[in-house]
């Protein structure tokens, strides 16, 4: 005979199945999380130290919203370490030339992510609001992916970007820069106060810029051509 659930394991399934059902939910929750906190980001102190914090739960977060099958755990966990070191190393004031490394590692990981996601997504043939949450998730990880890309063209070139010394207190840009510009670049509203100085940099913006047109323009057709009205049947006189 077949065992009969007790009403604690019961009650514990209806807990936690809220929160399994809705990975893609709790990762934009914390994408936007992170990218708030980013402003208030310091060299030292308890406001670096939570940042981290919130950093590797990010990355945790991550790994968890992909966790669909073993093999995909244990990829995202190896590319998920070089985001730890990149949480507490590469994203601060300043820029070191050994941080390339770990940024590409981050990069890796990023692109990892995304195809995931993407595949999860856009396989279904009707979409909800978790696949929903997921298809903004991959936007938001677009322009953090892009920003690690500025970030290793700094590196290399010191003088790839240029900050407006008239709103910038700073001379040499950070982390927070980069993300600025990159979601500025996404959204072709510019990002004020930085500029791109090297061709290169700006090839790769407009090469942002399309892609993220396209992808919005891909997502926004596929929940078009999924949403299908109900057609009622004609009655019968």
């Amino acid at each position: 005979m077949a065992q009969v659930p007790s009403p604690t394991a019961e009650n514990f399934a209806r807990r936690i199945l809220p929160v399994t059902g809705r990975k893609f939910f709790l990762l934009f929750l914390f994408l936007l999380a992170d990218l708030a906190l980013y402003p208030y980001m310091t060299n030292t102190g308890a406001r670096y130290y939570v940042f981290q914090v919130v950093g590797a739960a990010l990355t945790l977060m991550t790994v968890y919203a992909v966790s669909f099958r073993r093999s995909l755990i244990f990829v995202a966990l190896i590319l998920a370490v070089p985001a730890f070191v990149e949480h507490a190393i590469v994203f601060r004031t300043r820029l070191v030339p050994a941080s390339v490394f770990s940024v590409v590692l981050s990069f890796a990981f990023d692109i990892f992510i995304i195809v995931v996601i993407f595949r999860r997504v856009f396989a279904r043939e009707e979409p909800t609001a978790e696949t929903i949450f997921g298809a903004v998730c991959i936007y938001l990880i677009i322009g953090f992916s892009f920003a690690r890309l500025y970030a290793i063209i700094a590196i290399l070139q010191p003088h790839a970007f240029y900050l407006d010394p008239a709103i910038n207190p700073h001379t040499v840009p950070v982390g927070f820069d980069f993300i600025f510009f990159s979601f500025g670049s996404m959204t072709t509203a510019g990002a004020t106060g930085i500029a791109a100085a090297l061709p290169q940099v700006r090839s790769l913006s407009m090469l942002e810029s399309i892609l993220a047109v396209l992808y919005l323009a891909v997502m926004i057709s596929r929940l078009m051509g999924a949403y299908r009205p109900h057609q009622h049947s004609p009655v019968n006189k």
